[in-house]
């Protein structure tokens, strides 16, 4: 078994553990927070920004860390990084006078010293150079800080880990992921685990969005995978293109756990390693040398 597979299992008790925690220096209502990170975790702090904003907590922008505009007044910056070392994380983080938080998985490392506090997740750090439970878990605990995470998250994990992927998936070429609001930084990060650790055709973009130009790629060979409920009328027009289609009831982060199994599925299928995409590594650390 690939670490990927139990780190995916774990998640249930993870996020357990997340909702247990109480940190309070995340943000405060009514602050112009800004949230940082690279990869997965810029995604999720695309996901973060969009609930925050949506429940009226406060101007929130995500960026890449490569793209942090660090002249910007903000009240506090929130730093996402699971290894601790990412160059370009360290690097925002040197430029802001605000006040930082990290939530990383290994406080004793770099990003320690770079932010002013650190939220240790330590017992949701993996060996899989692919992301799952890291990512997931910070954004159970970022939402349950907003007051947006149902108790039952947990046991919808576990729902997800046992329900059936959608029948004939893994015999499409290509995916589409949609999301509406703040999923659709999840269905950013779902496209990037299918992508990253099989190889394969994926895309995502905002549901309404998927009309005006994606749709064209659509075809008995794809796959179109929502988070969250199809807007009006959407559903048929791709069922008129012989995609399959997935719809879930599940909390659509809860949902991108079978999104995550069928990246790895689809890399175990290909003789691929989901422990080790080709390329990547768990951590970039650059030499500006």
């Amino acid at each position: 078994m690939a670490h990927v597979d139990e780190e995916i299992a774990s998640q249930p008790e993870c996020w357990q553990r997340a909702l247990d925690l109480k940190p309070k220096n995340l943000s405060e209502p009514g602050e112009r927070v800004a949230v940082i990170g690279c990869g997965t975790s810029l995604y999720i702090a695309q996901a973060y920004a969009a609930l925050r904003e949506h429940l009226g907590k406060g101007e929130t922008d995500a960026f890449a860390a490569s793209e942090f505009p660090a002249y910007r007044g903000y009240d506090r910056v929130v730093a996402l990084t699971r290894s601790g070392t990412t160059t370009e994380v360290l690097d925002a983080l040197s430029h802001v006078t605000a006040p930082t938080v990290a939530i990383t998985a290994d406080p004793s490392t770099p990003i320690g010293d770079a932010a002013h506090e650190v939220v240790a997740l330590e017992f949701a750090d993996e060996k899989s150079v692919v992301q799952t439970r890291f990512a997931t878990t910070a954004l159970v605990l970022l939402r349950a800080h907003l007051g947006s995470a149902p108790a039952d998250l947990p046991d919808q994990a576990r729902r997800a880990i046992a329900a059936p992927l959608p029948d004939g998936v893994l015999e499409s070429v290509q995916f589409t992921f949609l999301g509406a609001g703040w999923t659709c930084g999840v269905a950013q990060e779902a496209a990037l685990k299918v992508r990253e650790a099989s190889g394969s055709w994926t895309e995502a973009y905002p549901a309404m969005e998927y009309r005006h130009g994606p749709i064209s790629v659509s075809s008995p060979g794809s796959t179109v995978w929502f988070f969250g409920q199809p807007p009006a009328g959407l559903r048929e027009q791709i069922e008129r293109t012989g995609a399959r289609i997935s719809v879930s009831d599940l909390d659509p982060l809860a949902d991108l756990i079978r999104a995550q199994r069928l990246a790895v599925d689809l890399a175990t299928a290909r003789g691929l390693d989901p422990d080790r995409p080709r390329n990547l590594t768990r951590s970039i650390v650059l030499d500006h040398s």
